[in-house]
């Protein structure tokens, strides 16, 4: 595996996707870029600028129980995938937290010209699987998509994802964060139900 990387994995007619910390700053423009979409509006960044995003992530950084990171497929941005600790956060307010559950939040780059391939989400969400329940040595990834974001929702499912509850996340009003309150679908994937035997 090469040192850039915390998890490699290959996937037959796509590449190798490739997950490493994400550079608030170096990736600015390439997560600035995906944010500010239409498509994006769920992640809760539209109308920031590139380096109101940068200072996000650089916060992001300094904090031990919240972490980001790049996928590239073959070197090329991918995604983002975001990790925490779902006790250190507002969603373990919302339902009870089992030792060796972790938080994820997942944003996919837009298809090329609007050329989706066939399986290839299903693949990084695999690639994003296999680090945070098995590298990781995780017991359980918790998800908590708006309520309204019926493609996200629908995807988890399609993943193996079981639905829990529809909690009010609280808002948050902090000097570095501020989280509006969110009606979210929470849904759960243990390591048994993704990578069996």
């Amino acid at each position: 595996m090469s040192d850039r990387y915390v998890h490699e994995q290959v996937f037959d007619g796509f590449g190798t996707v490739g997950l490493r910390p994400l550079d608030a700053e170096g990736d600015a423009d390439v997560v600035h870029g995906w944010v500010s979409q239409e498509r994006a509006r769920f992640w809760g960044m539209n109308g920031l600028t590139r380096d109101q995003v940068a200072e996000i992530y650089a916060h992001m950084a300094g904090l031990d129980t919240h972490h980001a990171f790049l996928a590239e497929l073959d070197g090329t941005p991918a995604g983002l995938l975001q990790t925490y600790e779902p006790a250190e956060d507002r969603v373990g307010e919302c339902y009870r937290v089992e030792p060796g559950d972790i938080g994820v939040h997942v944003l996919l780059a837009p298809a090329d010209g609007g050329d989706a391939r066939p399986g290839w989400s299903s693949a990084l969400f695999t690639a994003f699987a296999s680090y945070v329940l098995l590298r990781l040595d995780r017991r359980r990834v918790v998800v908590d998509p708006d309520v309204r974001n019926d493609k996200a929702i629908a995807r988890f499912l399609r993943q193996g994802f079981e639905a829990g509850p529809v909690v009010t996340l609280p808002e948050i009003d902090l000097p570095d964060v501020y989280l509006p309150e969110k009606q979210a679908q929470l849904a759960f994937l243990r390591r048994e139900a993704a990578f069996p035997g």
